[in-house]
């Protein structure tokens, strides 16, 4: 058994949308602990921070202005995998591609708002669970 912490974060579009309470429980059903839960704003220092990879790609602005244009929920999530899992839960990145029953296939509209971020690796999880979470 791995365990490990990750994190997640539910965009403006699935907060907007009222999908916090079904994504959390998607997590817990699974076995993980959301150790860490906030509601707040990603400030722009923050979005440059945690999507520095992205900068200069042709998204990049949109990127930054979406995930900085309304409330967000952060989390820490734990659990045996728990980076794996909770990238499984998600589903694809592109919601048209995402399978029905993962969080990006039944509530994911857009490739510009595909209603959940999480870590691609433990290393990401521990450079934006500091980022956003200090």
């Amino acid at each position: 058994m791995t365990i490990q912490k990750t994190y997640t974060m539910i965009k403006p579009d699935g907060v907007r949308n009222g999908h916090i309470g079904e994504i959390v429980n998607r997590f817990e059903r699974a076995g993980l602990t959301v150790e860490r839960m906030e509601l707040g704003e990603v400030t722009a220092e923050q979005a440059r921070e945690n999507y520095k990879e992205h900068e200069g790609k042709p998204f990049y602005d949109g990127l930054i202005s979406y995930i900085t244009s309304g409330p967000v929920v952060k989390m820490v999530i734990s659990g045996d995998g728990a980076v794996a899992k909770c990238r499984s839960l998600m589903g694809a990145t592109n919601p048209a591609e995402a399978a029905p029953g993962t969080i990006r296939g039944d509530f994911g509209l857009i490739m510009d708002e595909n209603v959940i971020h999480g870590s691609d690796s433990p290393e990401s999880a521990e450079r934006e669970i500091a980022i956003f979470f200090g």
